[in-house]
This record gives structure tokens, sequence and C-alpha cells, in this order.
């Protein structure tokens, strides 16, 4: 599903983020991606997501060569992916609802069917009693839970999640692997960054290592 060859991405002032990479990532995989900051974890979800390109070599995903896809044909492949980063993105000027709501507008899905699935997705999630809410009144959990239910409401077979469990409590950690688990055990494949052994331990799936930029032995 995933293939990356000999791929390279160099920042302008010379900054190589990952150097020679290869690594190849089959459907209904879990995948932890692990290494110290700056080590490459979060170039490399960018780069299959197709927010940013690589600097040589090729990122394959479910055929494409990312490389060289068409602007506007990227709306179209990143129907297929559910994003979740650090930086939330949420419209604090928007309730939850239509937080979750806007991935199905921009696919131009509107009325009862999409209702429906928002309810579905923030039911998920535990988040349908505030669906009215401001995002700005939730609490750090809660708006990652927010952001989760807006990456699968359009029920992409890709979820990457950059430092998903970073900043919360245990319990809310737990909780948020558990959801990612249930999303991989019906056949969506998984990419997350984390720094938790614990929860790699605790969850299986297959670990990635990165150090400076390279595939760590």
């Amino acid at each position: 599903m995933i293939e990356l060859s000999d791929v390279v991405k160099r920042y302008p002032g010379g900054h190589e983020a990952l150097s020679g990479v290869n690594l190849t990532i089959e459907l209904g995989e879990l995948i932890f991606l692990t290494g110290h900051s700056g080590a490459g974890k979060s170039t490399l979800l960018k780069l299959i997501a197709a927010i940013e390109r690589p600097t040589s070599g090729v990122v394959t995903v479910s055929g494409q060569n990312l490389g060289r896809i068409r602007r506007s044909a990227l709306p179209y492949f990143r129907r297929n992916i559910g994003l979740i980063f650090q930086d939330h993105k949420l419209l604090y000027d928007r309730s939850v609802h239509d937080n979750v709501l806007l991935p199905l507008h921009i696919q131009g899905m509107s009325g009862h069917e999409a209702g429906k699935r928002v309810r579905a997705a923030l039911d998920k999630v535990g988040l349908l009693n505030k669906e009215r809410a401001r995002p700005i009144t939730l609490s750090g959990g809660e708006q990652q839970r927010l952001c989760i239910a807006r990456a699968i409401v359009s029920r992409p077979p890709l979820l990457l999640a950059d430092e998903p469990t970073a900043n919360l409590d245990e319990q809310y950690a737990r909780d948020i692997m558990d959801m990612f688990k249930a999303f991989n055990q019906v056949g969506v494949t998984v990419i997350l960054t984390t720094h938790d052994q614990d929860l790699i331990q605790r969850y299986g799936g297959r670990t990635i290592a990165l150090a400076n930029g390279k595939i760590a032995p």
C-alpha cells in the first residue's frame, strides 16, 4: 500500500530530515514510528499524506507516485486519509458538530447522510453529548477526540497520527489508543508517531525506529 524508495527530504538551509529511507507498509498494518525529536517522524507522515514532497526518491501510496501527483488531484487523494496532527487546526468559531462535518462538506456530502455520519463519529469518540459545544470549551483530551472524529468521519482506509497521545494523562492515552486499535481491527491502516514505549508494548503492531533521518537497524 505504501512504499518509500531511497527517499531524501532536504529543507532550505540544508537540513536533511530524511536520508535514503526505504520502507514498505502493507494494507491493514498498525505502525508505530519512534525516535528522538527531529528524527524525521513527522516529515515521514507529511510525505505519505503528500503535504510535502520528497527532494529525491519515490513515495508511492496505493499505486500513486506522490512526487508526480498533480496539485489539482491532491484533495481527491487526501479523501482516503485521516490526518491527526499536534496542532489541532480546529475551527473555534464553529461547533463540535460543524468541525466534524467540514470534511464531508468538502467532499460534497450534506443533508441527512452527512449528519448521520457526524453523529456516528462523535458517538465513537464519546463526544455526542457535546456536539453543539464550541471546541474551546473542551479539555485537551476531548479536543484530541474531536480531531479523531473529524479524521474518521469520511471512513478513510488510512489514518496518520502525529503524537496523538502527547500531553494526555494515562487513561486518556489508553482510551485514544483503544480507538486506533479498534479502527485497525476492521482493516484501517494506522500509522502513528509516539515516544511512549508502554503504549507500544501494550498494543503490539510493528515498530519502525528513526534516527537522524534514517531507519534504525
